[in-house]
């Protein structure tokens, strides 16, 4: 067990942790130069279009050090997007060190410090690497002086490296040997599993990574998943190359999957333990903390009659991201579908991406919002997560919304944009500090409803794209929310309702009404569309009749004539105002949804 390194390797979004795992692959010949590609362990299309890491990947290495002795390396990559975190997080408490990587043009960022609080409370040896030394633009010595004063280290423990060129690998490796710690754990006890992630696979059914903190693993052992209680025969173990590799058995410390032939998505759970069914275990692991959505979305079937089958696809997809978490709701205007809860915006955009190209499911997903606490005047507590869930104003005592603690690390020169953009999103500015001449550090206080829409593009927008961003939740606090009704000739359509800040009502609902003018198709009869806040209208537009011409048969003649006929047409209109119906189209629920907030 002595020759096991577990480790992964952390930073901010960018910095170089894919292609440094490449280097590493490569110098090691884990991986031959056939199979050798750019972001090798990045599997998914969609990460290799987009450029970004979304999940983990754990791949074992074997490395023979300088003093001749073999090891086995086990490397999670992770990735760098504050929506990702749960898996940083899930992939920490498989390892026993990290790798910090900085890049050495853009210094140190705010994923990188909050990746790296998430290390150390892990207990995680740290080793600082400078990666991308051979730009133009390094500034190594700077970046240098910024690791000292952030994790204390001595100048020398530093490593210097590049991933494009291969240059500092070979130091890499032997500093991974001499400075992580080798895994804590007794063969000889009962075994105790450790599930960090898990896979569904359409002919081996759902397979399950897993690190083994004490005992052994063997093929064909009856095993027993502790908060399920379920039972399982283990038909294959192995451990992770680039592809999967059978073996006999699997030792403490070590990382490596099993195929038992489950079926069922339920019956896996992610920071679940592993341990034998004829000599359990007595205590689990402590897992992993319940994932807390910080972004709520509807997401409908296209056709109702899909609903089903994209129940199914949702188990699958929440098997390979545990941080997606869902429930069944009903909508008027969409029928049946789900309430999703999500880590962030972009979360939302890759769990909608994936569904479409990985189970073939077109969904409509509703405008994203967060969850509020009501407390009514008999002291109840609701959690209101849509706005048909709202309590009556009379019946409220107060509401709370979710507030969050936005580090924001960028340069002294866009100091003043960052303020205007986040003061106007209700911000509070909490504290500003220089961490070096050219880079400063805003932390603020923000209601996380300002957040969710387009919060993140406006920031890079304003700063050029120099500005991090990282947030943490803080609670809730007392707003003046408020419930705001869109009415169509005096009748509510709750699926066009939303919550909102009653300082944006006003504003929201003009827009909101100026929209659905252009949208809905004119009637024979006048259509008043109105926005209200309780019973105070706030905006209102019309949309006027579709009126026959009937002056046309009167050529010449007294204005008395034609008034008669005008007035009999208004008093029709009037009569069929009051028994006409509005029917709202889909297109125009969809298009309040693509409102420009």
């Amino acid at each position: 067990m002595k020759h096991i390194r577990n480790f992964c390797i952390i930073a901010h979004i960018d910095h170089g942790k894919s292609t440094l795992a490449d280097r590493l692959l490569q110098s090691t010949n884990t991986v031959s130069d056939r199979e050798m590609m750019d972001q090798v362990l990045d599997d998914m299309d969609l990460e290799r279009e987009k450029g970004i890491t979304i999940k983990s990947h754990a791949i074992q290495i074997n490395y023979r050090s300088k003093a001749g002795e073999d090891y086995v390396l086990n490397l999670i990559d992770t990735p760098g997007h504050v929506d990702f975190s749960y898996e940083v997080s899930r992939a920490l408490a498989a390892c026993e060190g990290a790798l910090l990587l900085v890049d050495a043009t853009q210094g140190i960022q705010a994923q990188t410090i909050s990746n790296l609080y998430l290390a150390i409370d892990n207990d995680l040896e740290i080793i600082p690497v400078i990666n991308k030394i051979d730009m133009d633009g390094a500034m190594i010595e700077e970046v240098k002086d910024q690791i000292i004063d952030l994790i204390g280290c001595k100048p020398e423990d530093i490593l210097l490296a590049s991933g494009r060129t291969g240059q500092g690998v070979d130091e890499i490796l032997e500093a991974i040997v001499q400075r992580i710690p080798p895994p804590e754990g007794d063969e000889n006890a009962p075994l105790q599993a450790l599930i960090f992630d898990s896979v569904f696979n359409s002919f081996r059914g759902i397979i399950v990574y897993f690190r083994v903190m004490n005992g052994i693993i063997r093929k064909g052992d009856k095993i027993k998943f502790v908060s399920t209680g379920q039972e399982y025969e283990a038909d294959e173990v192995g451990i992770l190359k680039l592809k999967m590799t059978e073996k006999k058995e699997i030792k403490a410390g070590d990382v490596g999957y099993i195929i038992t032939g489950i079926k069922n998505a339920k019956e896996v759970k992610v920071g679940d333990t592993i341990t034998m069914a004829n000599n359990p275990n007595p205590e689990a692991i402590k897992g992993f903390e319940e994932v807390k959505p910080m972004v709520f979305a509807g997401i409908y079937p296209v056709n109702t009659d899909d609903f089903e089958e994209l129940r199914d696809c949702m188990d699958k997809l929440q098997l390979n991201d545990a941080s997606l978490t869902f429930e069944v709701e009903t909508s008027q205007a969409l029928g049946f579908g789900f309430r999703c809860g999500f880590l962030g915006m972009l979360h939302m955009e890759i769990i909608q991406e994936r569904l479409e190209r990985e189970f073939n499911q077109t969904v409509i997903t509703t405008v994203p919002n967060v969850s509020f606490l009501a407390y009514t005047t008999k002291g109840e507590t609701i959690v209101v997560n849509n706005p048909s869930e709202f309590p009556d104003p009379v019946k409220t005592d107060r509401i709370e919304e979710p507030y969050i603690k936005a580090q924001i690390i960028t340069k002294p020169e866009y100091i003043g944009n960052i303020m205007t953009l986040c003061l106007g999103k209700r911000g509070i500015l909490v504290n500003q500090n220089y961490l070096t001449p050219t880079r400063v550090e805003l932390v603020f206080e923000m209601p996380l409803t300002e957040i969710v829409f387009d919060f993140y593009d406006k920031l890079k927008s304003q700063t050029r794209g120099y500005a991090s961003f990282d947030y943490h939740p803080l609670g809730y606090r007392e707003s003046d929310i408020v419930k705001m009704d869109i009415l169509l000739n005096g009748d509510k359509v709750d699926a066009l309702s939303a919550l909102i800040h009653r300082s944006r009502a006003q504003e929201f609902g003009r827009k909101l009404c100026e929209k659905l003018k252009e949208l809905l198709p004119r009637q024979q009869f006048q259509i008043a569309i109105q926005a209200a806040i309780g019973a105070k209208i706030v905006a209102r537009e019309n949309i006027s009749a579709l009126r026959k011409d009937v002056t046309a048969k009167c050529y010449g003649g007294d204005i008395s004539r034609k008034r008669k006929l005008l007035e009999k047409q208004k008093e029709g209109k009037k009569r069929m105002r009051q028994i006409g119906n509005v029917e709202v189209p889909q297109e125009a629920f969809l298009a309040v949804l693509k409102l420009d907030d």
